[in-house]
């Protein structure tokens, strides 16, 4: 069989473009829901795979923490310790391998380990969590 060229071009950028075998796939926080909060095909595909979000870290819990929250948009206040902060809807926990430093609330950040989708109660905070990454590495950008 002879390949035109066309074939071969279209061929060769389809491999280019293909994620490596094991490589994490990127979204944002909020690319996880659907407007009506449920969980989107997204979100449902990517369930148990190795992924990278990007988003803000919120101000953590507690120093030398192991747990943050990861946010579509920067918090700079840290919505347990206030009663009035307003907390959004598109959020998800991210459970680190070790402690973290701490990135300022208003530096994009990306969050790299397995997605794992379910109602989930932290047991240390009590913080309730639908989305989280576990065994995660976390980068500024």
């Amino acid at each position: 069989m002879i390949l035109s060229r066309r074939t071969a071009l279209v061929g060769g950028l389809s491999l280019a473009l293909a994620r490596p075998a094991g490589a994490a796939e990127s979204f944002r926080v909020r690319d996880l829901w659907n407007k009506d909060m449920s969980f989107s095909g997204l979100a449902r595909r990517l369930d148990g795979e190795r992924v990278e979000a990007q988003g803000y870290m919120a101000p953590p819990l507690k120093a030398e923490s192991t747990f943050f929250v990861l946010t579509n948009r920067p918090m700079s206040v840290c919505p347990f310790c206030e009663t009035e902060a307003e907390w959004p809807d598109d959020i998800m926990a991210v459970h680190t391998r070790r402690v973290f430093d701490v990135i300022p609330y208003n530096v994009p950040c990306t969050a790299t380990g397995t997605l794992s989708l379910g109602t989930e109660t932290e047991a240390e905070t009590g913080f309730v969590s639908r989305a989280r990454i576990i065994e995660a590495r976390v980068s500024r950008g």
